[in-house]
């Protein structure tokens, strides 16, 4: 057998993920690899650094991204704040919040859940009444931005409540960096992290994570070893320390690193309040043209993410075989429903590069041509119009 080298297909990429990329973020993944201990390079990852900072809208001086994918930003979390026995509140209100669980687990601690139904918000009476019932608890861990079901929770609430029984919080922002608000400082967010690969339209691979005074001070005064070797901060940050004398801990992906930070300075460039009202605009566009074939949402409109729409499927109609059919024959990717949802709805993303009047537009077209091959109950030659009327709006 002989091997050739791949050519992959172009695609347009509307599911919970990745993201379409930009062409100068994939130039900046061809540029020369060059020591990872190269004084340019360090001088790069400070610059990086600042970067994400901005992103995430905070000052902690421990912001780095992590070299894998944001499973190993929450990993990086759990293993560093959370220690054999300690008692551990995690919401769950999707997918994304069982994985937190099983962390805590992995790292000796004991969850205590706070459940809410997929497509819901995290509820905070429920969680002040955990709260009350647990006082031993050491920790907080919810998901902002539920990539399973596209439901947003109140970060700034949830964070309250935790610190006012003097509990850390732990985030998932894999999905709302970049695309929905989310102030680290603002809301005194303890340890978060996110991905590459969503609302900063950059490849799969890197973690960005942010830690607080309180998560810091933690880790310092942990009793036992960080049981990962790889994700133990006290070893990371010697390489991603400030200044010019960095210790050898790993080689870091350079030239994905290239990647982040370019897709991070074009974050800068369009100014993160101004993705954060992009994103929305073009949901609301999305919303009316699906509104108008006759789908709904299957989150309530008040806890809805912009850039993760999760579509209830008409009755009668072929979950795989409409998905199918949009990438065989459009080049389109939506998601499929994970989980307790896998069947029942279509998660369509609307993520950094792949959020644009064009794609919107795209999608909606595509969507409305394979269900009516499918004779599906819907409405059909108004979606496209629907939209266009949102979009225009704006130009106005």
């Amino acid at each position: 057998m002989t091997s050739r080298s791949f050519h992959p297909p172009l695609r347009t990429l509307m599911g919970p993920g990745p993201s379409d990329v930009h062409p100068r973020v994939l130039a900046a993944l061809a540029r020369p690899t060059i020591g990872h201990l190269d004084p340019e390079f360090v001088a790069m990852m400070d610059d990086m650094k600042g970067l994400l900072q901005y992103a995430f809208r905070t000052r902690n001086e421990l912001t780095l991204p992590v070299s894998a994918p944001g499973s190993a930003g929450m990993e990086t979390c759990f293993v560093n704040l959370v220690e054999p026995g300690d008692k551990v509140i995690v919401c769950q209100n999707g997918v994304f919040g069982g994985r937190m669980k099983e962390n805590v687990e992995r790292c000796g601690g004991i969850p205590v859940l706070v459940q809410d139904d997929w497509g819901m918000p995290v509820d905070p009476n429920k969680l002040e009444e955990a709260l009350t019932a647990h006082p031993d608890a050491r920790l907080v861990a919810f998901v902002h931005a539920e990539t399973s079901t596209g439901a947003c929770s109140d970060v700034a609430t949830l964070t309250r409540l935790a610190h006012a029984k003097d509990c850390l919080v732990i985030v998932d922002a894999v999905t709302s960096l970049g695309g929905s608000p989310l102030e680290v400082d603002g809301w005194e967010v303890d340890a978060v992290y996110a991905g590459s690969q969503k609302c900063l339209s950059c490849i799969p691979g890197l973690s960005p994570v942010s830690f607080g005074p309180r998560a810091l001070e933690a880790i310092k005064r942990r009793k036992t070893r960080c049981q990962s070797w790889f994700l133990d901060l006290s070893l990371v940050m010697s390489y991603w320390g400030g200044g010019t004398k960095r210790s050898y801990h790993h080689t870091a992906p350079i030239n994905a690193l290239y990647a982040l930070h370019e897709a991070l300075v074009m974050l800068r460039e369009e100014g993160i309040e101004n993705a954060w009202r992009r994103h929305r605009h073009l949901h609301e566009a999305l919303k009316a043209g699906l509104e108008a074939l006759g789908l709904s949402f299957l989150v309530p409109e008040p806890a809805r993410l912009p850039q993760l729409n999760a579509v209830t499927i008409p009755e009668g109609v072929d979950d795989a075989a409409v998905r199918a059919a949009l990438l065989e024959r459009y080049g389109l990717e939506i998601g499929a429903g994970l989980g307790a949802l896998a069947g029942k709805v279509w998660r369509i993303g609307l993520m950094g590069q792949s959020a644009s009047p064009r794609n919107v537009l795209f999608c909606l077209a595509a969507l409305e041509a394979v269900l009516a091959e499918q004779k599906a109950p819907i409405a059909r030659g108004v979606a496209v119009e629907a939209a266009q009327r949102v979009l225009a709006a704006s130009d106005r």
